[in-house]
């Protein structure tokens, strides 16, 4: 009884120690594939941000690209795919830009990342003159935040220009009222109050 005991006792401990070793091996691993991932995308962004040449940069772009298809659940993807859509938006590739904004939504970027990828797929749409869509991706980006919150003030004021780009007049009004009164102070105040002088509000 006394050696059955021992027995189990010493297959216990010999059991915590293998899993305990594999957990270690484990952490190790990912750790290292993260590293490796967060080399890799450094490495990838500083070169386009490198290239001089169209050619080169549409190669700089697609190794971007190809990285993201290798490390697509490292900490760091969701930054490289905003810093994707920067780059293509600043290409004048509005739709994929978008594309790349939506693998941040999709990969859970979360606070201010999540905030400028909404608010970047907004500015794609309105860059190719579809104004409904990007009152929608405003609206959307608007839904999650509050006054207090980043990028709020700039939400709105981007909405209340493609409410008017889009013909609404009525709501371009009150999306600009309603700047004023939650920011008497914005930094657009004087131009906001222009537009609704522009737009016959009161």
């Amino acid at each position: 009884m006394i050696e059955l005991s021992r027995r189990t006792l010493v297959v216990g401990a010999v059991g915590v120690v293998v899993v305990l070793a594999l957990g270690g091996v484990g952490w190790f691993w990912y750790s290292a594939e993260q590293n490796r991932a967060s080399s890799a995308y450094a490495e990838a962004i500083f070169r386009v941000r490198l290239a001089a040449k169209p050619d080169d940069r549409t190669a700089a772009l697609r190794a971007l690209e190809a990285t993201l298809t290798r490390y697509p659940s490292s900490r760091g993807s969701a930054q490289a795919a905003y810093q994707l859509g920067a780059f293509r938006y600043d290409a004048g590739e509005y739709a994929a830009a978008r594309r790349s904004y939506e693998i941040v939504l999709a990969r859970g970027g979360s606070g201010t990342l999540r905030t400028l990828a909404q608010a970047g797929i907004g500015y794609a749409w309105e860059a190719e003159l579809e104004y409904a869509k990007a009152i929608d991706a405003y609206r959307g980006a608007l839904s999650r935040l509050g006054p207090k919150d980043f990028y709020y003030e700039t939400l709105l004021t981007d909405l209340g220009r493609s409410q008017e780009l889009a013909g609404r007049k009525s709501e371009a009004i009150e999306t600009y009222r309603r700047l004023l009164k939650e920011f008497p102070q914005a930094r657009r105040a004087q131009e906001v109050r222009g537009r609704l002088v522009a737009l016959g509000a009161s």
